[in-house]
């Protein structure tokens, strides 16, 4: 009869961590995963530590020097914020075509950092509410 120990503890720390390895590293060579990578090359220290730990990152406006959020997602993802950091104005503006979640944020980013008039321009306004701009899923 074949018996079966129970592993160690130190053994089963060794086995997560190279299967989060394993997953990881699989995932950065997915067109979403590379999307991802890029948008963090792009974001400041600082922005890069707020998207890890918030799952959002804030920009300052090239024109207006308004403070905006951009949550981790493809649409409906960018609000305004006030000095208290609560969001004011919710935007939906995103470029033309099916881009992985990254590629969506980071033109966001590049948009209301260089040319924030024309990004208003083309956005759809809602009013956010707290509902929409949950913390879901972690993405930094």
């Amino acid at each position: 009869m074949l018996g079966f120990s129970p592993s160690r503890p130190r053994e089963r720390s060794r086995k997560r961590a190279i299967r989060a390895l394993f997953i990881r590293l699989g995932a950065e060579r997915t067109p979403e995963g590379r999307s991802l990578r890029l948008l963090r090359e792009w974001l400041s220290p600082a922005q890069s530590a707020q998207f890890a730990a918030q799952g959002y990152f804030e920009v300052i406006g090239g024109d207006t020097g308004k403070q905006y959020r951009i949550y981790a997602g493809r649409g409906a993802n960018v609000c305004e914020v006030d000095e208290r950091g609560g969001p004011t104005v919710g935007l939906c503006f995103l470029p033309r075509g099916e881009l992985p979640i990254g590629d969506v944020m980071l033109s966001q980013k590049i948009a209301l950092e260089s040319c924030e008039s024309r990004a208003l321009e083309v956005s759809r306004k809602f009013v956010p509410t707290g509902f929409m701009f949950r913390r879901n899923r972690l993405l930094g």
